[in-house]
């Protein structure tokens, strides 16, 4: 399937929304002696495939919830962690509390109070398995958690968490009303962020208005954000020429030059902590065998894939992509393409006729990922290996991953300043995600209990070497390459930083004229 392939209809409706609507959030504002200030319409390929934060893993999902909601600690531009909700924490001498100050005057959007009642209930839920929360696993060090008043929330923990600071600072970690459900919540979100929920065309355009109670330091300068869907980041392109879109975060490098050839829209290129992998299910028929999955390794050209499908914007990489941890690429099995080795592994796993992995491929969630899984089906069938690719709409690919309905899957991850926040779920064998990672070994387990509970950062380092190792050595996953994000805004927009984590939380301090 050709880049940006989507139906006639869908492509009707795309540039029916982008070039002939224009949303109230974008149009004139007026006001009584002075103009109100302007809202901003952001460009975005997909909807939100659930509004509730603690099983967010769709980034477009991760964008909006993460402007609704408020978390314990935060990261700043520089993905230091910083105070959020609490606005301090202290680690007793011998690591086994970690103590917290709660911001006073914080309100939900209901109105109602936040205190540590709600921190006690949002953790005790997270952990608790029935709740399917996606960083349950990031808590994995938490034996209880104490409110000894409303505003101290004291963890009692197994023993030193050094990754529990940064792990606290994502929005599948968000603070949620102790009276509020899961189904309230996919309908009607009720956080503490800077914005809150207006209103919400399914499949159109989810639209947020400022919170005036919002605890920041500085009250949003926007009105109102409004996430409008169009399917395709071309079509986001022309709606940026037309003045109906103002900002947009374009994977697509391609895209990305086209947009800034015009000469009226300015892109910001950020290189992120995410990384683009070709998912192994290693529980999965052929994949069971170690030696197959080095064959698919071996197979791989990692640099013609990031040249074919992102123009060589950006760099080969190995598992760990946080730049104080950062994996060495070249100690791997098969550093460069090897189609000898290919088919030594092969013939090793009894396979030399060849395999084929069943293969799911997301359309819409971010721009490369046809251009990626057909890059990669192209070079394994020269190893014998058939890359059988199955395209779905991100909603279905979603649900397809997090049930591990996959042989393999071609994915873009988010990364994390803090290794165990992006793997400690994936590859321990008590991770809430491990069922999708399709792989864990009870030397992983070791290496990231020891992971969290070591303070020393070179100490750190050397550990993770170990975990990186381990997942090459037994091509747990393929880690293909990272790349950059191109944010597109036009004239008048001013104030948004992006992030080396792709998050949007800057739209709080961005205005528009």
């Amino acid at each position: 399937m050709p880049r940006g392939a989507f139906s006639a209809v869908a492509l009707t409706a795309a540039l029916s929304i982008a070039l002939t609507s224009c949303s109230s959030s974008s149009g004139p504002a007026t006001g009584t002696g002075t103009a109100a200030a302007k809202g901003l319409v952001v460009g975005v390929t997909s909807d939100p495939d659930t509004l509730f934060p603690w099983k967010a893993t769709q980034f477009q999902a991760v964008n909006v919830l993460q402007n609704l909601y408020g978390t314990l600690t935060e990261f700043d531009k520089d993905l230091n962690v910083v105070p959020g909700l609490a606005e301090s924490w202290e680690t007793a001498e011998d690591g086994k509390t970690l103590t917290l100050k709660l911001r006073q005057g914080v309100t939900f959007a209901d109105g109602s109070t936040f205190d540590s009642k709600d921190v006690t209930s949002s953790l005790g839920k997270i952990m608790d398995e029935a709740t399917a929360a996606v960083a349950r696993a990031s808590l994995s060090s938490v034996k209880s958690v104490e409110a000894p008043d409303p505003a101290t929330v004291v963890l009692n923990l197994t023993g030193p968490d050094a990754a529990l600071p940064a792990n606290l600072a994502t929005v599948n970690m968000a603070m949620l009303s102790s009276d509020d459900t899961e189904e309230e919540l996919n309908t009607t979100p009720n956080g503490t962020g800077p914005f809150t929920l207006s209103k919400r065309v399914p499949s159109q355009s989810i639209t947020l208005a400022r919170n005036d109670t919002y605890w920041g330091g500085e009250k949003p300068k926007l009105p109102t954000v409004e996430f409008r869907v169009i399917p395709d980041e071309s079509s986001i392109v022309a709606a940026m020429q037309s003045g109906n879109v103002q900002l947009a975060v374009f994977n697509d490098p391609l895209v990305a030059q086209t947009a800034e050839g015009g000469g009226t829209i300015t892109v910001t290129k950020t290189p992120q902590l995410n990384y683009h992998v070709l998912q192994l299910n290693a529980r999965n028929r052929d994949l069971k065998d170690v030696n197959v999955r080095l064959a698919i390794q071996c197979a791989i050209d990692r640099r013609q894939v990031l040249s074919t499908a992102a123009l060589g914007e950006g760099e080969v990489t190995g598992p760990i992509t946080a730049t104080a941890f950062k994996s060495d690429p070249n100690k791997r099995p098969c550093p460069n393409r090897d189609l000898t080795k290919a088919a030594e592994y092969l013939s090793k796993a009894g396979k030399s006729g060849g395999v084929t992995v069943k293969t799911i491929v997301s359309q819409g969630e971010y721009a490369t990922s046809v251009n990626e899984a057909q890059n990669l089906k192209a070079q394994l069938a020269e190893a014998k290996i058939n890359l059988e690719l199955e395209v779905l709409e991100s909603g279905a690919f979603v649900d397809r991953w997090v049930a591990a309905d996959f042989d393999a899957a071609v994915a873009l991850n988010g990364g994390r300043p803090d290794p165990d926040g992006s793997y400690g779920r994936y590859f321990t064998s008590k991770g809430n995600l491990n069922k999708v990672a399709g792989y864990s070994s009870p030397e992983l387990d070791k290496l990231f209990a020891e992971g969290k509970a070591t303070t020393d950062q070179a100490a750190r380092k050397a550990i993770y070497d170990q975990v990186a190792a381990h997942l090459e050595e037994n091509a747990a996953w393929i880690w293909l390459f990272s790349g950059y994000t191109y944010t597109a805004t036009t004239a008048g927009v001013q104030g948004f930083t992006p992030m080396a984590n792709g998050s949007l939380q800057y739209l709080r301090t961005t205005s528009a004229s």
